[in-house]
C-alpha cells in the first residue's frame, strides 16, 4: 500500500491549479445577492481544475477506468449543480438538486457494489433517517419528496465509499480512504445546505458548505488515480 507522502508527490502538482481556483473563490468571496456568469465562473472554476486533473492522467487511463469516466461525468454535473446554485433565488434550486442526485448516481457507480458492508448500510439508514426525520417538520409541498430522494441518494453513495474502505484487514488502500472523507465531507456539505435553507441560519454557513464541498470533490477525484500511478511514483523515488 502507498504512502501517503507518495502520493502527494504524484498527484500533488496536478492539484495546484484545483487548489490555486479554490483560494481565488474565497479571496474574492462574491456577494449571492447579485448572481452573474462571473460569479458562476469563479464558482465552478476549482471543478473544471478537477477535470483537468483527471484528464491529465491521460485518455489511455480513462479509457481503461470507467470508475474514472463516472467521476469524470459526476464533476460535469456538479459544476452544472453549482452553476444553477447561483440562480437558486431565481427559482434554480430544483434544477441543481437534480444535477447533484445524477452526480451521486455516478459516484455511487463508480465506487461499485463490492463489499456489500451491511453494517455500514444500516448505519447510513439511520443516520439519514435520522436527518431526513430532523428536515422533514421544515418541508413542504414537492420539497418533501425531493429531499426525501436527495438524502436517499447521496445516503447510498455514501454507503458505497465507506463499504469499500476495510481497515482491518490489508484491503484498503489510500485511494478507498478518500473516496470515503470525500463522501462525508460531501453530505456535511448538503446537510448543512438543507438545513441553512429550510431549517434556521447557520453561522458561516457559506464558509462551512463550500470549504466541505470543494475538498470533497477534491478527495473524491483522487480516489479515481488508481494504484498503478503510484506504484509509477513509486518506481522514481
Amino acid at each position: 500500500n502507498a504512502s501517503p507522502i507518495t502520493l502527494v508527490k504524484s498527484e500533488g502538482p496536478k492539484l495546484v491549479p484545483f487548489f490555486k481556483a479554490t483560494c481565488v473563490y474565497f479571496v474574492l468571496w462574491l456577494p449571492t445577492s447579485t448572481p452573474s456568469w462571473f460569479s458562476a465562473l469563479i464558482k465552478c472554476l476549482p471543478i473544471f481544475c478537477l477535470w483537468v486533473f483527471l484528464l491529465a492522467h491521460g485518455f489511455s487511463f480513462l479509457g481503461e477506468h470507467a470508475s474514472a469516466r463516472k467521476i469524470l461525468a459526476g464533476l460535469i454535473f456538479s459544476a452544472l449543480g453549482d452553476a444553477f446554485l447561483i440562480w437558486q433565488e431565481q427559482g434554480y434550486f430544483v434544477h441543481g438538486l437534480l444535477m447533484f442526485a445524477i452526480t451521486h448516481i455516478l459516484y455511487s457507480s463508480a465506487f461499485g457494489m463490492k463489499p456489500i458492508n451491511v453494517r455500514a448500510g444500516l448505519v447510513i439508514i439511520l443516520a439519514s433517517s435520522l436527518a431526513y426525520s430532523l428536515l422533514y417538520p421544515y418541508l413542504s409541498g414537492p420539497f418533501t419528496y425531493l429531499v426525501a430522494v436527495y438524502v436517499a441518494l447521496i445516503a447510498f453513495m455514501g454507503w458505497r465509499a465507506i463499504a469499500g474502505l476495510q481497515l482491518t484487514n490489508d484491503l484498503w488502500t489510500w485511494t478507498k480512504l478518500s473516496a470515503c472523507l470525500g463522501a462525508v465531507l460531501f453530505i456535511v456539505s448538503d446537510l448543512t445546505i438543507a438545513v441553512n435553507k429550510f431549517c434556521f441560519p447557520v453561522p458561516h454557513s457559506r464558509a462551512i458548505i463550500m470549504a466541505t464541498y470543494y475538498a470533497a470533490q477534491m478527495l473524491i477525484s483522487l480516489s479515481a488515480i488508481e494504484c498503478q500511478d503510484v506504484e509509477v511514483a513509486r518506481k522514481r523515488l
